[in-house]
């Protein structure tokens, strides 16, 4: 039997809280997450993967440190930006954001900050 057809705008509806990303498909050992973001999360990095996040609605800004210091990168509707494995970042919105992340499976979303208030665990849609 093949998987349903799942609607990602239907996903974001049933997300309550920002930063808890929710699984809409899984392919190749790799998930398909529906996320809100709102506020700043935490600097953090990912050592094994990258991570790729477009952007659905809203604004959101992404800072990047690097050897050559701290950038922030500004995203829009249908912006796809990836943030390349060991480098260190942070997401924040002013404004709700709806975006897709795309990544390995068991990535944890605060990487290396796992001690963070923010991390979570991939929720499963209903």
């Amino acid at each position: 039997m093949p998987d349903p057809v799942r609607n990602v705008y239907a996903a974001l509806e049933h997300i309550i809280h920002p930063w808890q990303p929710h699984r809409v498909a899984s392919i190749n050992n790799y998930e398909l997450k529906a996320v809100k973001l709102l506020g700043m999360f935490v600097w953090h990095k990912h050592d094994d993967t990258d991570e790729l996040f477009y952007v659905l609605s809203g604004q959101l800004r992404i800072d990047v440190r690097g050897s050559e210091g701290e950038v922030t990168v500004e995203l829009g509707p249908g912006d796809v930006y990836v943030v390349p494995r060991g480098v260190e970042h942070r997401p924040r919105a002013q404004e709700l954001v709806t975006a897709l992340l795309f990544e390995p499976s068991g990535v944890v979303n605060t990487g290396d900050a796992v001690g963070s208030s923010l991390t979570s665990a991939v929720h499963e849609l209903k």
